[in-house]
């Protein structure tokens, strides 16, 4: 028993250092604009219902870097970024779960913790459900007013891979970014109104939040989408999967839909027996196909 203390505690060790390792970058030089004044602490949630760790009050956006070993780099990077609705942030099944498969498929992974809604509690998720199931109006506030920042947080992260493309040993045409619920808010909203710099080459949302009112024109060079969604979404997000599609698809641009007849809603990386377990797979074979990664 004494060994066995013994190796598992060497084994939580040789974890957490391996997790040390990722390096952690932040995305702002100095005051981040439009919430300068921002100075709480970041909060980290264990064992609740959702079952993967949950960060809440985020005021200092950074990513985390996941970099695959050199002899498979392929120069391709994905910003990802986990949902929770503006008040927390998956950090694991929509996070790093999300970027230990890409990686060994070559491509540089950033895991991205986007300015939330301020809350004053150590329970994020109970305060998710009164504000989206208890139809909260304080909180529901709470939470829309933090929906500019966070989107802001996803173009900045773009616009940084690209500026720092030569010492990740990117390809700064070969950056996209990656969006579950409202990350994929954060994710699809990258697909409007973007420059030179914060353009991405290549946007999935997942069962993202994005009602037809939050898009914008799409542009002549406007990017490759790649969608997913359960049929049986526990939000009823489906239909906005199907009105971002058809928005690309009317004005003749590159899309992919994929609505798989289970998952419900915040599958993320979790194994639930039904066909969209494997739709980071789907993914894969998409990015192939458009060249980012080798067949």
């Amino acid at each position: 028993m004494k060994k066995f203390i013994i190796l598992l505690g060497i084994l939580i060790t040789v974890s957490i250092s391996n997790y040390a390792q990722n390096k952690v970058v932040q995305i702002y030089d100095g005051a981040i604009p439009g919430t300068e004044n921002w100075n709480w602490e970041e909060g980290i949630q264990e064992g609740s219902s959702w079952k993967t760790q949950v960060v809440y009050n985020v005021a200092k956006p950074s990513l985390t870097i996941f970099a695959p070993d050199a002899s498979i780099a392929n120069g391709t990077a994905v910003v990802i970024c986990p949902g929770g609705g503006f008040i927390a942030l998956l950090m694991g099944n929509e996070g790093y779960d999300v970027a230990k498969p890409l990686v060994k498929k070559g491509i540089t992974c950033f895991v991205l913790k986007y300015r939330l809604a301020h809350i004053n509690t150590t329970d994020a998720v109970k305060y998710f459900n009164d504000a989206i199931h208890g139809r909260d109006q304080e909180k529901l506030q709470n939470q829309k007013n933090a929906v500019p920042f966070s989107i802001a947080d996803g173009k900045a992260a773009i616009k940084y891979v690209r500026a720092h493309a030569g010492e990740y040993k990117i390809n700064p045409d070969k950056i996209g970014i990656v969006g579950f619920s409202a990350g994929g808010t954060v994710a699809a909203s990258a697909a409007f109104n973007y420059t030179a710099e914060n353009k991405p080459n290549f946007v999935t949302p997942i069962y993202a939040y994005f009602p037809k009112e939050m898009q914008g024109k799409v542009n002549n060079d406007a990017p490759p989408l790649f969608i997913v969604v359960a049929a049986n979404d526990a939000l009823n997000l489906q239909q906005q999967s199907i009105d971002l599609f058809t928005t690309w698809n009317t004005a003749k641009k590159d899309a992919e839909l994929h609505v798989y007849n289970e998952g419900s809603h915040g599958f993320g990386m979790r194994v639930q027996h039904t066909t969209s377990d494997t739709w980071i797979e789907r993914l894969t074979d998409w990015m192939a196909v458009k060249e980012l990664i080798k067949k």
